[in-house]
């Protein structure tokens, strides 16, 4: 017997327990295109032809996340399972949810949905794929259509034409004439849509390996246009891909959402200005400044996001323009959080034929501190300075950060020699005022 996830077996159970109380119930959406491409699915949903208040009366552990859209959230199995009623949506005013919906049957409900591939059932009981749209065939054939007219679906949610681009790069399928050439014409809709929403779609195609081919197609289409406008002000924009900052950032692996959306606003920034990266230019402070504020006003991101790519950005410009960093300089940068980021990020920028050679000697630098620890305990802190008769004052952090530089330089070796070169600094420092 196949290994069932906990979530399988979960919504299996909410499956099952809808039938037995004589409702339509099949897995729906993204599961079933999974499994049919051979992937194991995430997450499981329902859908059922029994409306929410059925729903909510066969299990004892309910949540309603969208009642009014027919969507109720179950616990009874130890993961929550999403059930969705059939149903048919009337009109969207925002671009984005419909102002009402009406219960249908499943037929009904498949033709509502974004892309064929996503409008599969499947019975388990049966093991059956029901297919209302053509589904299985644009997935054997790699395809990616919309349901019914194009312009129609991406009328009613204009975030189905990132979603488009995520699904065709993640699965490598080709997007057809009338949905593609929808997605161009609507593409600067996307200015309609929250940035919160955009931001979650840009951190899941940005970030896998297939983020190169969702970059092309997002440039393809102007898709960036629509989201980065503060960055590219109108204008013909002609991508050059050999001078892609995000093209040529750790091919083949997945990075950070955050250092993604950066070389992604960073190439924005280059490609609207019509020239070769300079880099001092475009990493400058000053430079980073506009391009984060730019991000928090197009996608609202989080504190701790635009902390993580100001801190990379920081220390990437800091290293190329320091010309014989110091070992205590490079043994703190390797000790920040987000150093893999920033070492990603010079990678990339000397992929693309930026400052090879001042990286080159960065990497060489790196590779001769050895495998010894980057961020060993400071052998002087402030409560040693203390006890020894100094009082706090505003030159402890300056004597702290000397001390630590030395101790990470190696000319200090011992808790003596920090404590006397401490005493030493501080008194300067005193008979300086």
């Amino acid at each position: 017997m196949r290994n069932m996830s906990v979530a399988e077996q979960a919504a299996s159970n909410v499956l099952t327990r809808l039938r037995d109380a004589g409702h339509i119930a099949y897995f729906a959406g993204g599961c079933v295109r999974d499994r049919l491409l051979g992937l194991t699915p995430k997450d499981f949903d329902v859908a059922t032809d029994a409306p929410p208040a059925k729903v909510r009366d066969v299990f004892a552990r309910t949540q309603a996340v969208g009642q009014a859209f027919g969507v109720v959230l179950v616990h009874d199995f130890g993961a929550p399972i999403e059930v969705a009623t059939f149903r048919t949506d009337g009109d969207y005013k925002d671009g984005r949810r419909p102002e009402a919906v009406t219960f249908a049957d499943a037929e009904h409900d498949a033709q509502r949905r974004d892309f064929t591939i996503n409008g599969l059932f499947f019975d388990p009981r049966e093991d059956r794929v029901i297919d209302y749209v053509g589904g299985r065939r644009d997935l054997a054939d790699r395809v990616l259509r919309a349901i019914g007219d194009p312009e129609e679906r991406f009328d009613e949610d204009h975030l189905r034409m990132l979603r488009a681009v995520r699904f065709a790069a993640r699965f490598g399928l080709t997007i057809e004439p009338l949905t593609a050439a929808a997605i161009t014409r609507d593409a600067q809709k996307l200015s309609r849509i929250s940035g919160e929403r955009i931001a979650d779609e840009l951190r899941r195609m940005l970030a896998p390996p297939t983020r190169s081919a969702a970059y092309a197609l997002l440039w393809r289409f102007g898709l960036l246009r629509g989201i980065f406008q503060t960055l590219m002000p109108e204008g013909n924009y002609s991508f050059d891909a050999d001078q892609s900052l995000l093209l040529a950032l750790s091919p083949g692996a997945t990075v950070s959402p955050p250092l993604a959306i950066l070389c992604a606003a960073i190439d924005c920034r280059w490609q609207a200005a019509h020239r070769r990266p300079d880099l001092l230019s475009n990493l400058s402070p000053n430079e980073v400044s506009k391009i984060l504020g730019a991000l928090r006003g197009a996608l609202k991101l989080s504190n701790d996001e635009t902390g993580h790519m100001a801190d990379v950005a920081r220390w990437t410009h800091r290293l190329l323009i320091t010309a014989h960093p110091p070992v205590a300089l490079m043994k703190r940068f390797l000790a920040r959080p987000h150093a893999k980021d920033a070492l990603a990020l010079l990678d990339a920028m000397a992929a693309i034929g930026v400052a090879t050679e001042r990286i080159a000697a960065l990497r060489r630098q790196l590779d001769g501190l050895g495998d010894g620890e980057v961020a060993p305990p400071p052998l002087l802190t402030g409560d040693m300075l203390v006890a020894a008769g100094y009082r706090p004052g505003p030159g402890f952090k300056s004597a702290l950060d000397t001390v630590y530089d030395e101790q990470l330089e190696g000319r200090v070796r011992t808790g003596d020699e920090a404590l006397a070169m401490g005493k030493t600094l501080l008194s300067n420092q005193s008979a300086a005022t």
